[in-house]
C-alpha cells in the first residue's frame, strides 16, 4: 500500500514537473515574442521621431520698400516652399486652415498686400495701388526673405500678383496652383460688367456705382454665394475682410485697383506664353460656382499647359471655406508627384 501510494506521488509529482515545463516553455516563447513586438514598435517611434516636426504658426512682419508686409510663416525650411497669394477682399487669413494642413510637408509663406490684412496701408496719394506694383512689393518681399525656389497658389487678386512674379523669374517657379486665379479673357463672368464700364467711362457716376461691391452684404455674398451649404462658412471670414475694408480711406484703395484691374486682361497674353514657353506644372481646383470667375477660364490653362489639372468643385469663390480637405487632398498629391526637394 505503501508503495502505491508513494508510485502515485511520483507520478503526480512527474506530471505537475511535466505541466511546469511545458507552461514554462511556452510562456518564455511569449514572453521573447513580447520583447521581439515592443523591439520593433520602439524601433518604428525612434524612426518616426526622427522625421517628426512641431508645426508652429509664426506671424511676421518685414519692411518693402518701406512698407511693413505682415506674413504667415509654418517654417519648415527642410521642405519645399509654396507662396500663398490671397485674393480680394481677404488677406492671409484665407489661408489660415490652409497652413496647418500643409505646414508638415512644406514650408508655407502667406503674405498680405499692402491695404489688405495686417500689412501697412499706405495713404493713397503716396503710394501706387496698382498690380504692377503689388507684385513689385511682393517679389522684393520674396527676395528679402531669401525665397530661391517656389510653388505659387493664387486666388483671385493673387493670379495677377503671382503670374507677374512668374514672368519676371520664370527659374523660381516650381509649379503653380491656382483657386478661381484667372488667365483667360473667357473666365470674366457679367459680374464684371459694372467695372467694365467703368473702365470704358471713368465717370464719378459709374465710380459710385462700384461702392456696392465694398459692403459688408456683399462681402458676405462673395462668401456664401455658390456654396452648397452656407451655413458651413465662418462669418469670422466676411467680418475680419470687411473690417479692412472700413479702414479709413481703404475704399479709395479698392477703387483704384478696380480700375486697374484692366492691366491684367492686358498682360494675358504675355502670361500665356509663359505657359506655353516654360509649361509649369499646374494644378486647377476651381469653385465653379463663383460669380466672378467662370469655369471656361479654369478649361482654358489647358491650351497653353503640357503637365495641368482641371478639377471643379462645386463651391463658389472661396473654395478653402467649404472644400478644404478636398483641396488639400489634391494639392499634397499633385505637389507629391512633381516637386523634388
Amino acid at each position: 500500500m505503501t508503495r502505491k501510494v508513494e508510485l502515485n506521488i511520483l507520478i503526480g509529482r512527474s506530471w505537475f514537473t511535466t505541466i511546469l515545463s511545458l507552461w514554462s516553455a511556452q510562456m518564455a516563447a511569449v514572453f521573447v515574442q513580447c520583447i521581439r513586438i515592443i523591439t520593433e514598435v520602439v524601433k518604428e517611434f525612434i524612426i518616426q521621431a526622427s522625421t517628426f516636426y512641431i508645426v508652429i504658426i509664426q506671424y511676421k512682419t518685414v519692411k518693402v520698400d518701406g512698407v511693413n508686409i505682415f506674413f504667415r510663416q509654418a517654417e519648415n525650411m527642410k521642405k519645399a516652399t509654396i507662396l500663398l497669394l490671397h485674393g480680394f477682399p481677404s488677406s492671409s487669413h484665407m489661408f489660415r486652415n490652409l497652413i496647418k494642413e500643409l505646414a508638415d510637408e512644406y514650408n508655407i509663406i502667406a503674405p498680405d498686400y499692402p491695404g489688405f490684412g495686417n500689412s501697412d496701408q499706405p495713404p493713397i496719394d503716396e503710394f501706387e495701388y496698382t498690380f504692377d506694383n503689388l507684385a513689385n512689393v511682393i517679389n522684393n518681399f520674396v527676395e528679402g526673405i531669401k525665397l530661391d525656389k517656389y510653388s505659387i497658389y493664387v486666388h483671385d487678386y493673387g493670379a495677377p500678383v503671382g503670374f507677374r512674379l512668374a514672368v519676371k523669374h520664370p527659374e523660381r517657379i516650381q509649379s503653380i496652383i491656382t483657386q478661381n486665379g484667372n488667365a483667360y479673357e473667357e473666365g470674366l463672368l457679367p459680374a464684371w460688367d459694372p467695372i467694365r464700364t467703368y473702365w470704358k467711362r471713368p465717370t464719378e457716376e459709374n465710380k459710385e456705382k462700384l461702392r456696392s461691391l465694398l459692403t459688408a452684404d456683399f462681402t458676405k455674398y462673395q462668401y456664401v454665394n455658390g456654396t452648397r451649404n452656407p451655413a458651413v462658412i465662418s462669418p469670422d471670414s466676411w467680418n475680419i475682410d470687411q473690417s479692412v475694408l472700413d479702414r479709413l480711406g481703404n475704399k479709395e484703395i479698392q477703387l483704384a485697383l478696380f480700375y486697374d484691374y484692366q492691366n491684367n486682361l492686358k498682360q494675358y497674353a504675355i502670361w500665356q506664353q509663359y505657359f506655353r514657353t516654360y509649361s509649369p506644372p499646374t494644378l486647377v481646383a476651381w469653385g465653379k460656382n463663383d460669380i466672378f470667375f467662370g469655369t471656361q477660364g479654369a478649361l482654358a490653362f489647358q491650351k497653353d499647359i503640357k503637365d495641368v489639372e482641371v478639377h471643379l468643385l462645386n463651391t463658389g469663390h472661396f473654395p478653402l471655406e467649404e472644400d478644404l480637405d478636398v483641396s488639400v487632398t489634391l494639392i499634397k498629391r499633385f505637389l507629391s508627384e512633381r516637386i523634388i526637394f
